[in-house]
């Protein structure tokens, strides 16, 4: 029962820090590093006339996990709540400042900490700033402290405070250069499928008003000319093949485009990241399962590229010889070992189940390169009645 309360109690919210670094593929506890600052709580009694005496031990024993949780709660609590543990740290601090210095580590931890969002962010959240700054100082001067606290304590939250606060801007463009990556696949799943409706369109409307006025012209006849409605049937019967052929055509060309769409959403990703990108793609025909794999593998290893290689140019070509798709990505960054896991396992996966390979180079210095070989014609796949008409229900399904 407890660990289930407690596994619940820490288990991030949907729109908490914790949440979103784990969207990131890091560790929910990063910006658990800061807490290393809170090592001021244990130095500060070297320069106290007390020191290490029992009200400093017991303070800290009683203060200083209630401190961890809360802070830990900043991290694992939706935004929209982080700010009272936040707060909650401010009024701890100012509550033992008569008696425990070392407690003022827990007012600068409480400042950094506290979240702003929406416009105008980064001029709200400095106001706060000021705004507790100006009450703790003014708290200090009736305690008695030294005046020189009055200066460092001020410069120190409001200085490192500006440095958190631009990161938060930043997080937020970022968050917002996703959205348009999204809205650029959108967009893009949106205008194949107006071309896949245009296209059946053009190619079935016709035909099929033929093949319906046949066959009614077919029912009026097989009592009175059994002989002309045979013909007609058989012209429903040659329009109808035909018709299948043309879809079979038109069905194995439509093309997902993914890999344009890829291609425009790494160019975006990596140039908001002062990283170039060229690329070049042969002009031939790429399979749709092909060019799927190929787009995956592109994300991935720009999604790679963007988080840690540091890099500063990045290369991508798609080539074709006679029997070899050839899709190779080259970055200048920093290279070294590759540690395998569920992003290198997905891009192999991808390749391998179009028939083709997937090799990686990474040399310390020279950057990483990424090369995916698929065969230029997968295996025929009988075609039959059942299946053609499958191909149509599908790729009208796809025009809606």
């Amino acid at each position: 029962m407890i660990r289930r309360l407690l596994r619940a109690w820490f288990t991030p919210a949907e729109d908490s820090e914790a949440a979103e670094r784990l969207n990131q593929g890091k560790s929910p506890w990063t910006e658990a590093v800061h807490l290393l600052w809170s090592a001021w709580i244990f130095v500060v009694p070297l320069f106290d006339s007390d020191g290490y005496d029992t009200r400093w031990t017991v303070l800290t024993l009683l203060s200083y996990p209630t401190f961890l949780l809360l802070y830990a709660l900043t991290q694992l609590r939706p935004r929209r709540h982080s700010n009272r543990y936040a707060l909650a740290m401010v009024v701890m601090s100012a509550l033992l400042l008569k008696v425990y210095p070392a407690g003022i580590s827990y007012f600068v931890f409480g400042c950094l900490t506290l979240c702003v969002e929406g416009p105008g962010m980064l001029r709200r959240y400095l106001t706060w700033l000021v705004l507790l700054n100006v009450a703790f100082i003014a708290l200090v001067w009736v305690i008695g402290y030294p005046w020189q606290m009055m200066v460092w304590l001020p410069v120190t939250v409001l200085g490192s405070g500006t440095v958190i606060g631009v990161q938060q801007l930043n997080r937020q463009k970022d968050a917002a250069l996703r959205l348009s990556h999204e809205e650029v696949r959108r967009l893009a799943a949106v205008a194949e499928r107006e071309r896949i409706g245009r296209d059946l369109h053009d190619l079935l409307g016709h035909t099929l008003s033929l093949v319906a006025l046949k066959s009614d012209l077919a029912v009026r006849l097989v009592e009175r000319d059994p002989a002309t409605a045979k013909r007609e049937m058989e012209d429903v019967s040659t329009v109808s093949r035909e018709a299948l052929a043309q879809v079979r055509r038109a069905v194995s060309g439509i093309r997902s485009a993914r890999l344009a769409v890829e291609l425009a959403s790494a160019k975006l990703m990596l140039e908001s990241g002062s990283i170039s990108l060229q690329y070049h793609v042969d002009d031939v025909p790429l399979p749709p399962a092909v060019e799927n794999a190929f787009a995956l593998v592109l994300r991935e290893a720009i999604t790679n590229v963007q988080r840690h290689a540091r890099a500063s140019h990045v290369q991508v070509q798609v080539t074709a010889n006679a029997d070899t798709l050839q899709l190779t990505i080259h970055d200048n960054g920093r290279g070294g070992d590759l540690v395998p896991g569920n992003g290198l396992d997905g891009m192999r996966a991808r390749v391998q189940g179009v028939g083709g390979s997937l090799q990686l180079d990474s040399a310390r210095g020279r950057g990483t390169t990424v090369l995916a070989r698929a065969p230029t014609r997968a295996a025929p796949v009988p075609v039959d009645v059942q299946a053609d008409a499958q191909a149509v229900s599908v790729a009208t399904g796809l025009s809606r």
